[in-house]
């Protein structure tokens, strides 16, 4: 039998939510604050997957300026019914603190790839909305309630909705049907139909190396709701050696011959250390029926495996986006997303120099509105990323460079500025957490300096935990800083006390002018490449 190995979606692809239509599979994840918001993999064996959409693309759907990091598009759901995909996304605008604002919306498209509806406005008691199509034709919304007076819990319970999609509005009151375990932190609500039972799987437990998916089960939609007295359906709470740890919010799919598959997020942490670098990624999970009637590991237990038997299909490689980006198309490569606004083109040109990126220089990096910055995810534990960038600042205020980023708050940056000193140089600015900048320096105490009126290479590589930079000019030979940074630093797990983080390393360009002149920087290629 055909198998995979886990996770199916490296890098940075939490709160997966799957559906099927014919022999076509898609899954939707959380963007957080990158936009376009949601991405959206494809495949037709579960095997190999695609990115083909990111549909939170416009002003309408999704406006994140000024979003704390890590709030922006939360857990969507992902399903298809009469004809049309539905999406639901959160979109978070404050997280830290007693109280929650987040936002629900439904939108809908004739197809993947396609323009989505306007959204409709749900909601805004709590997060991680869904949608069950019944089979007599009816909708019901669910989502977590927030409990802002955290007596007992924060996490109130699972509320649930009629939906009418002709008026689209929600109908009569909400319905508590699910308080959650013992676990705590219920979350993350699907809902599914088999025989006599409608299931209620949940994410519990928090999201970090406590997660776990929760299943129950009624005979009524409107419950009472019984937990699956053999525990959580996926985790790896009680086995902290394990590779795949935070498994977690999932989401069930039936194949056309009659199989169960669960997708779900989990981290693999680098090793020797409880630091996910990569982020939450997306596993697969066979489910088995059992004969008293629950959804469970086809392979016993709750770990997470790290292999998965999948259905006997058809190879369909999906097609990978080039090593290099030499950007010379019209458009932008899917590969990259940029940072909470819709309005790419108030800092990112691809037609002023034709066979450059050029970026308008914005405000500074640990900015929550317009930063001028185009990165994508880290996809291995050790890679290279190489740039060029002609660059000629007028003063000590424009930076430009490549920069390696979780959050306004932590980050690596290896940038090109000039000063009254020095001229024009090269130098490393790194955040580590604190909303303080620390600038670090090669040992000898200065910058390097760099030659008026060229461009240069700059080269971040990066194994396991340590991150090196180098340079070179235009026909030069790499020469390597001597400094190695903290790469583990960039991931959920460093400077919580900043607010809790959920997203994952992304290495880019950006361009900085806190003068406010746009000063423009322009990039000749960009390469990322595993190292093993």
């Amino acid at each position: 039998m055909p198998s995979t190995v886990n996770p199916i979606l490296p890098g940075f692809n939490p709160d997966p939510s799957i559906c099927r239509v014919g022999d076509d599979y898609y899954i939707a994840t959380s963007t957080f604050e990158w936009y376009p918001g949601v991405q959206i993999h494809h495949s037709r064996n579960l095997r190999d997957w695609e990115l083909v959409a990111r549909p939170l693309n416009r002003p309408d759907l999704l406006n994140m300026l000024g979003a704390p990091d890590s709030c922006g598009v939360w857990a969507p759901c992902l399903t298809y019914a009469d004809g049309r995909f539905w999406l639901l996304y959160s979109d978070v605008k404050r997280f830290d603190g007693n109280f929650k604002d987040t936002h629900n919306y439904l939108t809908s498209s004739a197809t993947i790839d396609g323009e989505w509806d306007e959204p409709v406005y749900l909601n805004s008691s709590g997060f991680d909305p869904s949608l069950f199509h019944d089979h007599d034709g009816r909708k019901w919304y669910l989502n977590m309630v927030w409990d802002h007076r955290a007596e007992p819990s924060f996490f109130r319970g699972i509320v649930m909705q009629e939906y009418d999609a002709t008026e689209q509005r929600l109908l009569g009151e909400r319905e508590f049907i699910f308080d959650g375990t013992e676990l705590d932190f219920t979350e993350g609500p699907h809902l599914y139909r088999k025989d006599d039972y409608y299931y209620l799987i949940t994410a519990e437990g928090g999201t970090g190396y406590g997660h776990a998916v929760s299943m129950a089960r009624s005979r009524s939609i409107h419950g009472p709701y019984e937990a699956d007295p053999n525990g959580p359906v996926v985790t790896a709470r009680n086995d902290p050696d394990w590779p795949l740890q935070k498994a977690g919010h999932g989401d069930i799919v039936e194949t056309a011959t009659g199989e169960y598959y669960l997708v779900h997020l989990v981290g693999r942490p680098l090793p020797g250390m409880k630091r996910c670098p990569l982020g939450r990624e997306t596993a697969i999970q066979k489910l088995e029926y059992t004969a008293d009637g629950w959804f469970r590991l086809a392979g016993g237990g709750s770990l997470p495996a790290l292999e998965c038997e999948l259905p006997d299909l058809p190879d369909a490689p999906a097609s990978e986006g080039p090593a290099r980006d030499n950007f010379d198309t019209q458009a932008l490569s899917p590969a990259w997303q940029w940072l909470r606004t819709p309005w790419l083109g108030e800092f990112m040109t691809l037609e002023e120099r034709p066979g450059y990126l050029r970026l308008r220089g914005m405000e500074s990096p640990g900015s929550l509105f317009r930063q001028a910055l185009i990165a994508r995810r880290q996809e291995d534990f050790a890679f290279e990323f190489e740039t060029e960038v002609d660059f000629e600042p007028d003063n000590f205020q424009q930076l430009a460079g490549l920069i390696v980023y979780y959050n306004a708050r932590k980050f690596h940056y290896l940038y090109v500025s000039t000063d009254s000193a020095n001229g024009k140089h090269l130098n490393v600015m790194s955040c580590g957490g604190d909303p303080s900048l620390a600038v670090t320096y090669p040992p000898d105490g200065r910058s390097v300096a760099l030659p008026n009126n060229q461009p240069v290479r700059l080269r971040a590589t990066v194994d396991n935990a340590e991150l090196r930079f180098a340079w070179a000019l235009p026909k030069g030979d790499f020469e390597e800083l001597d400094l190695v940074l903290d790469h583990s630093l960039l991931s959920d797990e460093t400077g919580v006390a900043f607010g809790e983080q959920f997203t994952g390393c992304f290495v880019g360009m950006a361009c900085h002018d806190v003068t406010g002149m746009q000063k423009h920087a322009d990039f000749t290629y960009a390469a990322y490449e595993p190292t093993v």
